[in-house]
C-alpha cells in the first residue's frame, strides 16, 4: 500500500500522471501511470492509500523513471477502479 504524496500531470502528455508515494521506505518512490483519461484532476488522489506493485525493474516513460505499477480493475464503464484498504493501514503494508 502506497500513500499518494504527489499526483500531477506529466507535461506534454495526454495520458500520464506522475506519482510520488510513501511506501515506508524513508524516501518517496516515483511511479508513472497512464490513467489521466479517467483522472483529469490528479491532485484529488493526494492522500489516498492505494495498491501498487513495487518489485518490478525500473522503467523509463517519457524520460521519467517509474519504479512500480498502480493496481486497478476495470469498472463497469471501463474506467480503472483502484484497490484500496478497507481500513487505515501503514504505508508499505504488503498484500498477503
Amino acid at each position: 500500500i502506497g500513500k499518494v504524496l504527489v499526483a500531477e500531470v506529466v507535461p506534454d502528455s495526454d495520458k500520464l500522471i506522475r506519482f510520488e508515494l510513501d511506501f515506508g521506505e524513508g524516501q518517496p518512490r516515483q511511479i508513472i501511470s497512464g490513467i489521466r483519461e479517467w483522472y483529469p484532476e490528479p491532485e484529488k488522489l493526494v492522500g489516498k492509500k492505494m495498491l501498487f506493485v513495487i518489485n518490478l525493474a525500473p522503467r523509463t516513460i517519457r524520460g521519467l523513471e517509474s519504479n512500480g505499477m498502480l493496481m486497478a480493475v476495470d469498472g463497469l464503464d471501463g474506467a480503472p477502479v483502484f484497490l484500496v484498504a478497507e481500513k487505515d493501514v501503514t504505508s508499505g503494508s504488503k498484500v498477503r
